[in-house]
């Protein structure tokens, strides 16, 4: 029952609900309590103490907001409508004994069991509906991935999500820990502009094969990306190398010196600069990835974000059609300006969330490198701006010059290097950046509930208003001191 509920945390998420049935002592309370203890922080100890006299129990600090409820001394429907469910199923997992009482269940996304047995045996049959169906589903289908591999029969821990549609896990077994990575394909959504979707036309990544074409040709050329041990494309998953805690983010904001790693990562920048890249990269002998150009399109449909979530975010309605014509003519005149002449591969999300510092590893492999898997070809002071102007942490002005300073002394002798045609680049694709990241948090807070992210647009704001005053950016600074002038005055929080 325990390795049941542990299984069932992996995939479970807030909005849902899931249903014990069963006589006295067939288990419930033991799923209950172990399913707590698995949304846990690890090494969090607490008392999880069963809600048969109170009805109910909340648990704030696990990694999905939960409530467990007991219905078994409850007396009539309305004596259950003031335990307020309805309200609180809205940002937690609610965990029900006895829901025989709610009569008909009326949230769409319900796992029921049911667990009969004694003794040392149960059986119990699990009906999923909504996103435990689907949630369930992919459980099983995880499994069946891990049965075909050397982890079968490993351990498997939740180990984090992202703003996008991946999540991993922490497979146990032996000394050396490895990740579980769960990459469904993306379905294609509404199509935006000339029948094509934002994803599309923005060149994200459609299924795992991209991250793992990316991440072995990293690996063959010298870098620290994962190693991906297994994978399965269809299915979207794959077995791959756990690269350790030491994340730049972390150590950032934990007061770290981060002269060292960062001179190193701009060290791998400088080198990947130098590279003759591949436009496709076999996997295996049935899959092929072909890394597209990271051109005007996609860099327009990134910057019309800030217009159609940022704009109504601090407006608090929608920008009209003109303003985002007018904001894209402004970008089509800036672009041509960070063209490069050696287009070389960008990995797009090179910033302190995907870097991790390796030290006892030699020279550029110190520095190890995920999340590649959106990699296109483009300027190479795109992903340069992404390390030095984080969208999540602060970096020292002084650092950040130091290091721009380094990586155009390593650069200074190649043929197709220009210091002054690099800076001009390096603005414009931070402006870019930043007016994508504006709408990307703005997005992220008003669709998906993820506010957290919101905390992160003064220091987005304050590097755009840097970047808008370079000389090619005159016009673009003026749209926004008439339209945004709140981004220029550094968005106070």
């Amino acid at each position: 029952m325990e390795r049941l509920a542990a299984e069932m945390s992996l995939v479970a998420s807030a909005g849902s609900a899931i249903l014990l049935r069963g006589e006295l002592g067939s288990g419930k309370s033991t799923f209950a309590r172990a399913f707590v203890r698995a949304l846990s922080p690890k090494g969090a100890a607490f008392d999880i103490p069963s809600p048969t006299f109170t009805l109910l129990q909340t648990y704030d600090q696990t990694r999905v907001p939960l409530v467990h409820v007991d219905l078994y001394r409850t007396n009539s429907p309305s004596e259950i409508g003031e335990l307020g469910l309805d309200d609180l199923i809205g940002n937690h997992i609610l965990l029900i004994e006895w829901p025989e009482r709610l009569g008909i269940v009326p949230w769409p996304d319900v796992a029921m069991l049911d667990i009969a047995g004694s003794g040392t045996h149960r059986h119990v049959r699990i009906a999923g509906e909504g996103t435990w169906q689907a949630g369930l589903q992919r459980n099983e289908t995880i499994k069946a991935f891990l049965e075909t591999t050397p982890w079968r029969g490993a351990k498997r821990e939740f180990f984090q999500g992202d703003a996008s549609f991946r999540r991993y896990e922490l497979l146990r077994q032996g000394d050396n820990p490895t990740l579980l990575m769960d990459m469904q394909a993306r379905s294609d959504g509404p199509p935006v502009r000339n029948g094509k979707p934002y994803s599309a036309i923005a060149h994200l990544a459609e299924n795992i094969g991209a991250a793992i074409a990316i991440d072995q040709r990293l690996c063959k050329t010298g870098y620290s990306a994962p190693l991906v041990h297994a994978f399965n494309i269809p299915d979207g998953l794959a077995v791959i190398e756990d690269l350790g805690r030491e994340v730049f983010g972390h150590k950032t904001a934990l007061g770290h010196d981060m002269r060292e790693p960062l001179k190193a990562a701009v060290e791998v920048l400088a080198d990947m600069a130098k590279q003759d890249w591949p436009r496709t990269v076999s996997v295996g002998h049935e899959y092929l990835h072909r890394i597209p150009d990271y051109d005007k399109d996609a860099l327009l449909i990134e910057t019309d974000l800030l217009p159609s979530w940022f704009w109504p975010h601090l407006h608090g309605a929608s920008a009209l059609q003109s303003v985002h014509r007018q904001f894209a003519e402004l970008w089509s005149e800036v672009l041509p300006s960070a063209t490069a002449k050696k287009p070389c591969w960008t990995l797009r999300d090179f910033h302190s969330p995907n870097l991790l510092w390796l030290p006892e590893r030699d020279g550029l492999r110190r520095v190890g490198i995920i999340d590649t898997q959106d990699c296109v070809f483009g300027h190479p002071a795109y992903d340069l701006v992404s390390l030095l102007q984080d969208a999540r942490v602060d970096i020292e002005e002084d650092l950040s010059e130091e290091m721009l300073d380094h990586y155009c002394s390593l650069r200074s002798n190649d043929a197709d290097f220009s210091r002054e045609e690099f800076l001009t680049a390096f603005a414009v694709l931070g402006a870019q950046r930043a007016t994508k990241i504006l709408g990307i948090f703005a997005r992220l807070s008003k669709r998906d509930g993820k506010h957290g992210y919101l905390k992160h647009l003064p220091r987005l704001a304050h590097h755009l208003a840097r970047n808008l005053q370079h000389p090619k950016l005159r016009r673009m600074r003026h749209w926004f001191e008439a339209h945004l002038p709140a981004v220029l005055q550094k968005m106070p929080a």
